[in-house]
């Protein structure tokens, strides 16, 4: 079966080189969908609290706190679902969680 590519599906695409269920064969292809879209809740920073600590790097499962420099930026909200997990691993209380996105 051919791997399924996000980013040649289109309308010209046939249903037999569709996936069933669109599900991937293949490893590491999340980011090659938006998967923040499935967020219910979103990691907001309170840059006056971080210390660059970047303790909550390792522990984001989706890869989503992005490091440039030696210290830690943002978030990648195309890719984070808000599972919130940032938030505990952080022992300053830099980050905390809004509902919505």
């Amino acid at each position: 079966m051919a791997a399924f590519d996000a980013k040649n599906i289109n309308e010209q695409t046939n249903w037999q080189n569709l996936t069933e269920g669109l599900q991937i064969h293949e490893a590491a292809t999340s980011k090659m969908f938006q998967t923040g879209e499935w967020r219910t809740n979103t990691p907001v920073m309170n840059w006056e609290k971080c210390k660059q600590c970047l303790l909550c790097v390792p522990y984001c499962p989706d890869s989503c706190i992005p490091v440039k420099d030696g210290k830690r930026v943002g978030f990648d909200y195309d890719h984070c679902k808000g599972c919130g997990i940032c938030v505990k691993a952080c022992p300053f209380g830099a980050i905390s969680m809004k509902e919505g996105k």
